[in-house]
């Protein structure tokens, strides 16, 4: 499987999974789907398919397409700048 046909995998799990959170699915099924695209998203990462910087913007690319634009703007830079900050 190429790097192409293994992302558009992913977005077809993710709009499936964004999709079973919308309509209030069971747990059990939400549950379901989004364990396979967790799974997924780590092969992708063992495999050197795609980086998590890659994996995030298709994610916010998905939801945004499901859910709209989000409400801010988050920086993933420095994952620990508010404890530096409060501290």
């Amino acid at each position: 499987m190429t790097k192409a046909e293994s992302i558009a995998e992913l977005r077809r799990a993710l709009r499936n999974m964004l999709t079973l959170m919308n309509e209030g699915s069971t747990f059990p099924k939400l549950s379901r789907a989004q364990g396979y695209v967790d799974g997924y998203m780590r092969a992708l990462l063992d495999g050197n398919l795609a980086s998590q910087k890659e994996l995030l913007a298709i994610v916010a690319e998905e939801r945004a397409k499901l859910n709209g634009p989000a409400s801010a703007d988050v920086e993933t830079e420095d994952r620990f700048a508010f404890v530096r900050a409060s501290a």
